[in-house]
Protein backbone atom coordinates (compact mmCIF):
# COMPACT_ATOMS: atom_id res chain seq x y z
CA UNK A 1 0.00 0.00 0.00
CA UNK A 2 0.90 3.55 -0.89
CA UNK A 3 2.05 6.18 1.56
CA UNK A 4 -1.41 7.94 2.53
CA UNK A 5 -1.86 11.39 4.43
CA UNK A 6 -5.32 11.95 5.67
CA UNK A 7 -6.47 15.57 6.56
CA UNK A 8 -9.55 15.71 8.75
CA UNK A 9 -9.22 12.93 10.66
CA UNK A 10 -11.49 13.95 13.35
CA UNK A 11 -14.41 13.86 11.08
CA UNK A 12 -16.63 11.31 10.68
CA UNK A 13 -15.05 10.13 7.19
CA UNK A 14 -11.54 10.12 8.86
CA UNK A 15 -12.43 8.10 11.79
CA UNK A 16 -14.26 5.70 9.01
CA UNK A 17 -10.93 5.26 7.06
CA UNK A 18 -8.87 4.76 10.32
CA UNK A 19 -11.52 2.03 11.72
CA UNK A 20 -10.97 0.21 8.08
CA UNK A 21 -7.08 0.77 8.15
CA UNK A 22 -7.08 -0.85 11.42
CA UNK A 23 -9.30 -3.54 10.59
CA UNK A 24 -7.66 -4.43 7.22
CA UNK A 25 -3.92 -4.06 9.24
CA UNK A 26 -3.45 -1.44 6.29
CA UNK A 27 -0.29 0.22 6.82
CA UNK A 28 0.99 3.89 5.55
CA UNK A 29 -1.46 5.57 6.75
CA UNK A 30 -1.31 8.41 8.74
CA UNK A 31 -3.39 10.77 10.78
CA UNK A 32 -2.11 13.75 12.26
CA UNK A 33 -4.60 15.64 14.28
CA UNK A 34 -5.44 18.99 13.35
CA UNK A 35 -3.29 20.29 15.67
CA UNK A 36 -0.43 19.15 12.88
CA UNK A 37 -2.38 19.61 9.66
CA UNK A 38 -4.38 22.56 9.65
CA UNK A 39 -4.75 23.02 6.09
CA UNK A 40 -4.94 26.62 6.31
CA UNK A 41 -1.34 26.90 7.06
CA UNK A 42 0.96 26.36 4.71
CA UNK A 43 4.13 26.23 6.52
CA UNK A 44 2.46 23.11 8.70
CA UNK A 45 1.33 21.53 5.78
CA UNK A 46 4.60 21.73 3.83
CA UNK A 47 6.47 20.39 6.99
CA UNK A 48 3.62 17.23 6.56
CA UNK A 49 4.66 16.44 3.34
CA UNK A 50 8.32 16.64 3.85
CA UNK A 51 8.26 14.26 6.52
CA UNK A 52 5.37 11.96 5.19
CA UNK A 53 6.72 12.38 1.36
CA UNK A 54 3.08 10.50 0.56
CA UNK A 55 2.12 9.33 -2.55
CA UNK A 56 -1.37 9.87 -1.87
CA UNK A 57 -3.49 12.97 -0.10
CA UNK A 58 -7.36 12.11 0.88
CA UNK A 59 -8.86 15.51 1.94
CA UNK A 60 -11.65 14.73 4.59
CA UNK A 61 -11.50 18.46 5.94
CA UNK A 62 -14.15 20.97 5.14
CA UNK A 63 -16.76 23.51 6.94
CA UNK A 64 -19.97 21.59 6.61
CA UNK A 65 -22.11 24.04 8.81
CA UNK A 66 -24.46 24.72 5.89
CA UNK A 67 -26.51 26.70 8.06
CA UNK A 68 -23.89 28.70 9.58
CA UNK A 69 -21.76 29.08 6.11
CA UNK A 70 -24.45 31.89 5.53
CA UNK A 71 -23.41 33.80 8.04
CA UNK A 72 -19.52 32.77 8.00
CA UNK A 73 -18.48 33.00 4.42
CA UNK A 74 -15.44 33.66 4.92
CA UNK A 75 -14.12 31.13 6.84
CA UNK A 76 -16.01 28.63 5.04
CA UNK A 77 -14.49 29.88 1.51
CA UNK A 78 -10.98 29.59 3.10
CA UNK A 79 -11.67 25.77 4.60
CA UNK A 80 -13.33 24.83 1.59
CA UNK A 81 -11.83 26.47 -0.88
CA UNK A 82 -8.18 28.06 0.47
CA UNK A 83 -7.40 24.50 2.51
CA UNK A 84 -8.24 22.32 -0.40
CA UNK A 85 -5.99 24.26 -2.90
CA UNK A 86 -3.20 24.13 -0.77
CA UNK A 87 -2.96 20.79 -0.21
CA UNK A 88 -3.41 20.17 -4.11
CA UNK A 89 -0.79 22.94 -4.71
CA UNK A 90 1.52 20.52 -2.56
CA UNK A 91 0.17 17.45 -3.63
CA UNK A 92 1.81 18.75 -7.68
CA UNK A 93 5.40 20.22 -5.89
CA UNK A 94 5.75 16.71 -3.83
CA UNK A 95 3.82 14.49 -7.11
CA UNK A 96 1.16 12.72 -4.81
CA UNK A 97 -2.42 11.84 -5.69
CA UNK A 98 -5.19 13.80 -4.20
CA UNK A 99 -8.65 12.03 -3.17
CA UNK A 100 -10.74 15.29 -2.72
CA UNK A 101 -14.47 14.98 -1.24
CA UNK A 102 -17.00 17.48 -2.12
CA UNK A 103 -21.18 17.27 -2.35
CA UNK A 104 -24.12 17.11 -4.07
CA UNK A 105 -24.67 20.44 -2.67
CA UNK A 106 -22.77 21.84 -5.67
CA UNK A 107 -25.96 21.61 -7.84
CA UNK A 108 -28.77 23.49 -7.86
CA UNK A 109 -31.69 20.58 -7.26
CA UNK A 110 -34.11 21.72 -10.43
CA UNK A 111 -34.20 18.54 -12.12
CA UNK A 112 -35.52 15.67 -11.36
CA UNK A 113 -33.07 12.66 -12.83
CA UNK A 114 -30.25 11.29 -11.37
CA UNK A 115 -27.31 13.72 -12.15
CA UNK A 116 -23.76 13.25 -14.36
CA UNK A 117 -20.44 14.32 -13.50
CA UNK A 118 -20.29 16.62 -16.16
CA UNK A 119 -23.70 18.58 -15.46
CA UNK A 120 -24.46 21.90 -14.64
CA UNK A 121 -23.04 23.17 -10.97
CA UNK A 122 -25.04 25.75 -9.87
CA UNK A 123 -24.58 25.87 -6.12
CA UNK A 124 -27.73 27.66 -4.40
CA UNK A 125 -26.41 28.18 -0.89
CA UNK A 126 -22.78 29.62 0.86
CA UNK A 127 -21.76 25.30 1.40
CA UNK A 128 -22.25 24.66 -2.04
CA UNK A 129 -20.75 27.42 -3.91
CA UNK A 130 -17.71 27.03 -1.33
CA UNK A 131 -16.88 23.22 -2.35
CA UNK A 132 -17.52 24.10 -5.98
CA UNK A 133 -14.94 26.95 -5.68
CA UNK A 134 -12.77 24.26 -4.02
CA UNK A 135 -12.99 21.64 -6.62
CA UNK A 136 -12.24 24.37 -9.33
CA UNK A 137 -9.05 25.59 -7.13
CA UNK A 138 -7.89 22.03 -7.24
CA UNK A 139 -8.22 21.01 -10.90
CA UNK A 140 -6.64 24.01 -11.75
CA UNK A 141 -3.66 23.28 -9.83
CA UNK A 142 -3.13 19.97 -9.92
CA UNK A 143 -4.12 17.38 -12.49
CA UNK A 144 -3.33 13.46 -10.39
CA UNK A 145 -6.97 14.27 -8.76
CA UNK A 146 -10.07 12.21 -7.80
CA UNK A 147 -12.84 14.71 -6.37
CA UNK A 148 -15.68 12.36 -4.75
CA UNK A 149 -18.86 14.27 -4.57
CA UNK A 150 -21.29 12.63 -1.82
CA UNK A 151 -24.25 13.26 -0.25
CA UNK A 152 -26.21 12.47 3.57
CA UNK A 153 -23.26 11.39 4.63
CA UNK A 154 -23.73 9.69 8.05
CA UNK A 155 -22.10 6.67 10.28
CA UNK A 156 -21.48 5.54 13.81
CA UNK A 157 -18.61 8.87 14.24
CA UNK A 158 -19.45 12.10 14.73
CA UNK A 159 -22.98 14.44 14.12
CA UNK A 160 -25.15 13.33 11.45
CA UNK A 161 -28.86 12.67 11.03
CA UNK A 162 -28.65 8.94 11.96
CA UNK A 163 -27.62 9.78 15.37
CA UNK A 164 -30.03 12.82 16.13
CA UNK A 165 -32.76 10.82 14.87
CA UNK A 166 -32.19 8.06 17.27
CA UNK A 167 -31.76 10.58 20.42
CA UNK A 168 -34.88 12.92 18.64
CA UNK A 169 -36.84 9.62 18.48
CA UNK A 170 -36.43 8.69 22.25
CA UNK A 171 -36.32 12.23 23.28
CA UNK A 172 -40.24 13.44 21.54
CA UNK A 173 -43.33 11.68 21.17
CA UNK A 174 -43.52 13.37 17.79
CA UNK A 175 -41.31 14.71 15.07
CA UNK A 176 -41.84 17.01 12.25
CA UNK A 177 -39.72 15.64 8.69
CA UNK A 178 -38.96 17.24 5.62
CA UNK A 179 -40.67 15.15 2.53
CA UNK A 180 -39.62 16.98 -0.20
CA UNK A 181 -36.36 17.01 -0.34
CA UNK A 182 -34.95 14.14 -2.79
CA UNK A 183 -31.65 11.91 -2.25
CA UNK A 184 -29.11 9.32 -1.55
CA UNK A 185 -27.68 8.78 2.28
CA UNK A 186 -24.31 7.62 2.10
CA UNK A 187 -22.98 5.62 4.93
CA UNK A 188 -19.05 6.90 5.41
CA UNK A 189 -17.74 3.42 5.73
CA UNK A 190 -18.39 2.78 2.30
CA UNK A 191 -17.03 6.31 1.24
CA UNK A 192 -13.78 5.01 2.52
CA UNK A 193 -14.20 1.98 1.65
CA UNK A 194 -14.31 3.51 -2.28
CA UNK A 195 -11.28 6.05 -1.36
CA UNK A 196 -9.45 3.14 -0.44
CA UNK A 197 -10.11 0.80 -3.39
CA UNK A 198 -9.33 3.53 -6.08
CA UNK A 199 -6.40 3.95 -4.34
CA UNK A 200 -5.36 0.42 -3.92
CA UNK A 201 -7.12 0.11 -8.02
CA UNK A 202 -3.87 2.46 -8.98
CA UNK A 203 -5.74 3.29 -12.80
CA UNK A 204 -4.65 6.76 -12.60
CA UNK A 205 -8.25 7.94 -14.28
CA UNK A 206 -8.24 11.25 -12.83
CA UNK A 207 -11.50 13.54 -12.69
CA UNK A 208 -14.77 14.27 -10.91
CA UNK A 209 -16.74 11.18 -9.40
CA UNK A 210 -20.07 10.41 -7.79
CA UNK A 211 -20.79 8.38 -5.09
CA UNK A 212 -23.57 7.44 -2.83
CA UNK A 213 -25.68 4.95 -1.96
CA UNK A 214 -27.42 3.27 -4.39
CA UNK A 215 -31.20 4.31 -4.41
CA UNK A 216 -33.31 7.20 -3.67
CA UNK A 217 -35.47 8.74 -0.81
CA UNK A 218 -36.80 11.64 0.64
CA UNK A 219 -35.84 13.28 4.60
CA UNK A 220 -38.62 11.72 5.84
CA UNK A 221 -38.53 8.27 4.54
CA UNK A 222 -34.85 8.19 6.00
CA UNK A 223 -36.15 8.74 9.06
CA UNK A 224 -39.06 6.43 9.03
CA UNK A 225 -36.29 3.80 7.99
CA UNK A 226 -33.97 4.89 11.04
CA UNK A 227 -37.47 4.34 13.16
CA UNK A 228 -38.14 0.81 11.60
CA UNK A 229 -34.85 -0.42 11.83
CA UNK A 230 -33.78 0.47 15.46
CA UNK A 231 -37.61 -0.24 16.63
CA UNK A 232 -38.20 3.18 17.72
CA UNK A 233 -41.59 4.29 18.36
CA UNK A 234 -42.37 8.08 17.47
CA UNK A 235 -44.67 9.19 15.80
CA UNK A 236 -43.57 11.48 12.23
CA UNK A 237 -45.45 13.90 10.53
CA UNK A 238 -44.37 14.83 6.67
CA UNK A 239 -43.64 18.40 6.06
CA UNK A 240 -42.72 20.74 3.11
CA UNK A 241 -39.61 22.85 3.19
CA UNK A 242 -41.97 25.68 3.15
CA UNK A 243 -43.04 25.01 6.50
CA UNK A 244 -40.02 24.72 8.09
CA UNK A 245 -37.57 27.01 7.17
CA UNK A 246 -33.85 26.98 7.42
CA UNK A 247 -30.96 29.58 7.09
CA UNK A 248 -29.83 28.10 4.03
CA UNK A 249 -31.43 26.56 0.67
CA UNK A 250 -31.32 22.85 0.12
CA UNK A 251 -31.46 21.42 -3.02
CA UNK A 252 -34.93 19.96 -3.88
CA UNK A 253 -33.47 16.61 -5.59
CA UNK A 254 -30.02 15.80 -5.53
CA UNK A 255 -29.94 12.13 -6.84
CA UNK A 256 -26.48 11.92 -8.57
CA UNK A 257 -25.51 9.38 -11.07
CA UNK A 258 -22.98 6.82 -10.25
CA UNK A 259 -22.05 5.09 -13.36
CA UNK A 260 -19.16 6.22 -13.90
CA UNK A 261 -17.48 5.17 -10.34
CA UNK A 262 -18.55 1.81 -11.06
CA UNK A 263 -18.03 1.38 -14.32
CA UNK A 264 -13.88 2.91 -14.01
CA UNK A 265 -13.10 1.07 -10.70
CA UNK A 266 -15.29 -1.88 -10.85
CA UNK A 267 -16.82 -0.73 -7.45
CA UNK A 268 -20.23 -2.07 -6.32
CA UNK A 269 -22.34 0.31 -4.30
CA UNK A 270 -24.80 -1.04 -1.55
CA UNK A 271 -28.35 -0.13 -1.41
CA UNK A 272 -28.85 2.74 1.07
CA UNK A 273 -31.75 0.06 3.94
CA UNK A 274 -28.60 -2.10 3.51
CA UNK A 275 -25.72 0.14 4.51
CA UNK A 276 -28.18 1.92 7.13
CA UNK A 277 -28.99 -1.34 8.74
CA UNK A 278 -25.68 -1.60 9.75
CA UNK A 279 -24.69 1.17 11.16
CA UNK A 280 -27.47 0.93 13.25
CA UNK A 281 -26.89 -2.58 14.30
CA UNK A 282 -23.10 -1.14 15.35
CA UNK A 283 -25.16 1.89 17.16
CA UNK A 284 -27.40 -0.28 19.00
CA UNK A 285 -24.93 -2.64 20.14
CA UNK A 286 -22.43 0.14 21.73
CA UNK A 287 -25.07 2.48 23.12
Amino acid sequence: MSKILVFGASGQLGQCLSYLANKNGVTGMVFPPESEANILDTALLTKLFEEHKPDHCINCAAYTAVDKAEDDVDMARRINRDGAENIAKLCARFNATMIHVSTDFVFEGNVVHPLLEDELAKPINVYGLTKLEGEQAISAVLKQAYILRTSWLYSEYGNNFVKTMMRLGTEKDELKIIADQVGTPTYAIDLAECILQIIANDKKSYGIYHFSNEGVTSWYDFAMGIFDIAKINVKVHPVRTSEYVTRAVRPAFSVMDKSKIKNEFGIAIPYWRHSLEKCIAVLLKTN
